[in-house]
């Protein structure tokens, strides 16, 4: 418990202190500091260390664990053909895991100390400080202890010969998924395509974010109900 009216101090380390705003913090992690510096997350340099990470870790890690279990799956009989369609089903379903992920976990509604400061880990600090380009991805170690509970599911729900390169699809959906929300915050596109995905997303940090939860796709918030309407260029922040 703390006293009515707990201010953060944003020059010091943010991770213990987010946690006493109680039923305060979703309204305080939901208006960003648009700034490319990001905030000090513990005064423990090692632990401050761990929650940076460069975008390009994300390819450079997983691109070569996505190749070899494509080429597992071909090893154990499955044809060319075969791979290939079990690589865009897997990236086809992580579209799905994305949007799922980001909208019942991420942005559940928190006010107890421990599930503020949980929150404020997993995504409120993307909230709060949408430009901090080292907190942007996810990192690497964080996502291998997630990838074995994982791998145990897909086995669960495909042939032993098919697992790999569905995992594998999975995979690359994720890296494609990191590398994009990095590419939105931080890149200018030219591309219409991209250009509409960089006012989509910047729609949900800046004007409706209880809407448009997908990142890579708009396809399962046009399912699900969950698609706002479109920005203008004019209206969003870059």
């Amino acid at each position: 418990m703390v006293a009515k009216g707990f201010t953060v101090d944003l020059n010091k380390a943010l991770v213990f202190q987010v946690g006493h705003l109680g039923k305060g913090y979703q309204e305080w992690v939901h208006q960003p500091i648009v700034s490319k510096e990001g905030p000090r997350f513990f005064e423990n340099n090692v632990l401050e260390s761990m929650t940076r990470t460069v975008w390009w870790a994300i390819p450079t890690v997983w691109l070569p664990v996505v190749c070899w279990f494509a080429v597992k799956s071909f090893g154990m009989g499955q044809s060319v053909p075969d791979v290939c369609l079990l690589v865009l089903s897997g990236i086809f379903t992580w579209t799905l895991i994305e949007y799922s992920v980001h909208r019942f976990l991420f942005h559940i509604k928190t006010e107890s100390y421990w599930a503020n400061t949980a929150h404020y880990l997993l995504h409120g600090c993307h909230h709060k400080h949408p430009m901090d380009g080292l907190r942007l991805v996810f990192p690497p170690a964080a996502a291998a202890i997630l990838c074995f509970p994982l791998w145990g599911m897909v086995k669960l729900m495909v042939t032993a010969t098919a697992a790999p390169a569905y995992f594998a699809g999975g995979l690359l959906g994720y890296v494609m998924y990191d590398c994009i929300h990095y590419y939105l915050h931080h890149g200018n596109p030219s591309i219409d395509r991209a250009k509409y995905l960089k006012r989509y997303h910047m729609n949900h940090h800046f004007r409706i974010q209880t809407m448009g939860f997908g990142i890579t796709s708009s396809l399962w918030d046009m399912a699900f109900g969950t698609l706002p309407p479109t920005p203008k260029a004019s209206e969003t922040s870059s």
